[in-house]
């Protein structure tokens, strides 16, 4: 596939999340490359009776790709009157990871009615799950012997877990288009990958 038929400018500007904010960011990440496929998602979830949403894009850009991930929350103030006024803070971070350090990309598709599959016919979602050589956390919990009544401390233990990206993208829920664009984006980050390592 070629590039894709939207501008990054125009998904962000639909994905409709700070989408000045999110564009000026990425376009510094991008530092005068050209986007040549991009993946622009919108989360919505729910906490207890707080929604929050948060955006994450991916543009492959030649030999890199940029990600970009935003998230809003509500300020905190050392004044206690100041609490509730409702003012908002976003919280964007952007990494730039060369091609030739993309060491998992996965792609999984949900195809409606599979006995009656076409090449041509709409997916009903796709999942992504991209990784790379990037940051890491650390998951620390209390270190044990395993005799549930022995008292003594056997200090932490934990394990590094990767950063990655995971995305599902759902027809239903961002359309045919959206769903359409993450397939381009994995089939052209592919190539890009493949073409680094000969």
């Amino acid at each position: 596939m070629g590039i894709s038929t939207i501008t990054l400018k125009e998904a962000i500007d639909r994905g409709g999340f700070y989408p000045s904010l999110v564009h000026h960011t990425v376009t510094e990440a991008l530092d005068g490359r050209e986007a040549e496929h991009q993946i622009v998602h919108v989360d919505t979830h729910f906490d207890m009776e707080e929604v929050h949403r948060h955006i994450t894009v991916l543009v492959l850009a030649g030999e890199v790709v940029v990600v970009a991930h935003l998230d809003d929350h509500p300020a905190e103030h050392d004044d206690a009157a100041a609490e509730g006024s409702g003012e908002v803070v976003a919280r964007i971070s952007t990494e730039v990871v060369p091609v030739s350090r993309i060491r998992s990309l996965i792609l999984s598709e949900v195809h409606r009615h599979p006995e009656q599959f076409r090449a041509d016919r709409a997916l009903a979602e796709v999942s992504l799950n991209l990784n790379w050589t990037g940051g890491a956390r650390f998951d620390s919990m209390p270190a044990d012997c395993g005799n549930p009544e022995c008292m003594a401390d056997h200090g932490d233990t934990g394990t590094w877990v990767p950063e990655d990206i995971t995305l599902r993208i759902a027809a239903t829920a961002e359309g045919d288009s959206a769903v359409d664009e993450a397939r381009s984006f994995v089939r052209a980050l592919r190539r890009a990958s493949v073409d680094h390592a000969r």
